[in-house]
């Protein structure tokens, strides 16, 4: 297993973040604001995610699984309670970002 220090470096963190951004902006409705949380980033398997809330809602949630090995693709998310509704053409499959 790798450790968080060797892979994730502030470079790898704000390429991850990026592609966050997008993905939430692009495939979610409302997204005005997104703030991350800076917390150890790693997976018990080795892997990469990165969570932190929208809008300034404690309870508008995500936590997202980001391959820093293959472009930064979104493996997974969850959000929480209060996160915006997907956009429409989003719902049946993810929106570029």
């Amino acid at each position: 297993m790798k450790s968080n220090e060797e892979d994730f470096n502030n470079n790898t963190i704000l390429k991850a973040e990026k592609t966050i951004e997008s993905y939430l902006s692009n495939n979610f409705k409302n997204i005005h604001t997104i703030t991350f949380k800076k917390n150890d980033y790693s997976t018990p398997m080795g892997g990469m995610v990165i969570s932190g809330t929208v809008n300034n809602n404690e309870k508008a949630t995500f936590s997202i699984d980001v391959d820093y090995e293959n472009d930064f693709k979104i493996i997974s998310s969850a959000v929480g309670k209060e996160f915006p509704e997907r956009k429409e053409e989003c719902k049946e499959k993810t929106c570029d970002y």
